[in-house]
């Protein structure tokens, strides 16, 4: 199991923290678990989601061609391209 982060702005974090139980759906059907948000705490719009998982290309794929249901997801969240992806070493 390899843990991946993944960093981003986002349009407001109130907003986006308010669809932790629905982004943590979508990233547990794309294979990943222990779905865990972070909100930076200078006052950014920055956070990261941290993932456990079997398959980082899934995660990878999904996130480098967002299928439709994903990217209206994403949108609905306010998730602000780009997605900086960090996987375990």
């Amino acid at each position: 199991m390899s843990r991946t982060l993944i960093t981003h702005d986002v349009a407001d974090v109130d907003t986006w923290l308010q669809y932790k139980s629905e982004r943590a759906e979508a990233i547990g059907g794309m294979g990943g678990s222990n779905v865990v948000d972070y909100v930076a705490q200078d006052g950014s719009k920055r956070v990261a989601v941290s993932v456990e998982t079997d398959d980082v290309e899934a995660i990878l794929a999904a996130i480098a061609s967002p299928p439709p249901e994903l990217l209206a997801a994403m949108e609905r969240h306010g998730v602000i391209p780009p997605l900086t992806v960090y996987v375990e070493g």
